[in-house]
């Protein structure tokens, strides 16, 4: 019989220091699934099919998720993608139900711009430390000490947050939107993640306030350990996802979301990578490039038992077993107040319109005064 791991993850939140610090979550949870054999893998892809078609379903998965759940989820018409694009693609698809691999904000996000359809995740209790380092409580409260600005949440924060905010933004769409309200005159204020928060500052010159918040995987990039791993390949370039420290953003050849990571090891010349982002993105990397080296940025020291664990455990929690339970009982539906939707969607159609209009190669700059269109 399998047997499902629970694994204690660390979580803290500083509460010192910084505008904005209010959570004081010591410890969160995460089960691990335990991993099939060869023929159950089998059995469950070819069962996942089957019920796909059945339940007029397509699948929608993160990057960090397990090889298997990307792999299925392309081979089936679903997509991997960032949440910017996993957002996107769950509103625009004819399917009825929506299998989101990730954590639960993603589900979330599926809900809120598709309240018709069913949304279902393989475990509910998938979740952020982004998420729950700015519970809703508090950070209204932390709003409310700024009324003067315009209010920025990035993607990874509950469906409440997103209610409260004037902008909603992904990593792959955060430096144009800020920009844009930067060059029309508006203050900001940003939550949860600081480091994205920073970088963002620093490329725009915003204006900005932060919530003091943190990433558990990129939060623990190690800038000293990069350097010395570089040492070692001295060829390869460093591609680094802003939620991380300064300093290795500081050491990075190219900075990007997820999408920007993949383009950027598709389209530069090096053959070997220094990649510091959760390491669910090698499986893309490595099949995109399969003439290319990555390496796993370190997270921690000599003297750590693991030079690098950067997988969140909570995208770790998405497994084949519960994709197939869930399309086959309909458990785990994502639920979000009916009363709730329409002003969490406001932010999340703003971003949506603004990244459209950039795309298309429209002025998005007209989609920003008075907190933007919808």
């Amino acid at each position: 019989m399998n047997t499902i791991a629970i694994k204690d993850v660390e979580y803290e939140q500083p509460l010192a220091g910084t505008e904005g610090a209010a959570c004081s979550t010591k410890h969160a949870w995460a089960r691990v699934p335990a991993e099939p054999g060869p023929a159950e893998r089998a059995a469950l892809k070819d069962r996942i099919r089957r019920l796909l078609k059945e339940k007029n379903a397509v699948m929608v998965s993160h990057y960090y998720v397990h090889p298997d759940l990307q792999d299925l989820a392309e081979e089936t018409g679903g997509i991997v993608s960032d949440s910017l694009e996993m957002a996107r693609f769950g509103r625009d698809h004819a399917a009825q139900t929506l299998v989101v691999s990730g954590v639960r904000f993603m589900g979330e996000t599926a809900k809120i711009l598709s309240p018709e359809k069913t949304v279902l995740m393989p475990d509910l209790d998938a979740t952020c430390s982004l998420d729950l380092g700015c519970p809703i409580d508090q950070f209204s409260a932390f709003c409310d000490q700024h009324p003067d600005r315009t209010v920025v949440v990035y993607a990874n924060t509950s469906a409440a947050v997103k209610a409260r905010a004037d902008w909603l933004v992904t990593s792959s769409c955060a430096l144009d939107i800020v920009r844009a309200l930067k060059d029309a005159g508006q203050r900001i204020l940003w939550a949860p993640d600081r480091h994205l928060g920073a970088y963002i500052q620093q490329q725009t010159g915003a204006d900005m306030v932060f919530w003091n918040g943190a990433c558990i995987v990129h939060d623990e990039f190690k800038a000293l350990e990069l350097e010395l791993l570089k040492k070692e390949h001295p060829q390869a370039k460093i591609l680094v996802h802003p939620e991380s420290p300064p300093e290795v953003v500081a050491l990075a050849d190219a900075v990007g979301s997820t999408s920007a990571i993949l383009k950027a090891a598709r389209e530069m010349e090096a053959q070997e990578f220094i990649v510091a982002t959760d390491n669910g993105m090698m499986h893309k990397l490595r099949t995109l490039n399969p003439g290319k080296t990555f390496y796993e940025a370190p997270t921690a020291g000599n003297s750590a038992t693991c030079k690098s664990c950067a997988h969140c455990p909570w995208m770790a929690m998405n497994g084949l077993a519960d994709v197939a339970r869930v399309l086959e009982t309909g458990a785990n539906a994502i639920h979000v107040d009916p009363a709730l939707i329409p002003r969490a969607r406001q932010p999340i159609d703003r971003m949506l319109a603004f990244t459209a209009a950039l795309k298309s190669g429209q002025p998005a700059g007209t989609l920003v005064p008075h907190l933007g269109a919808v």
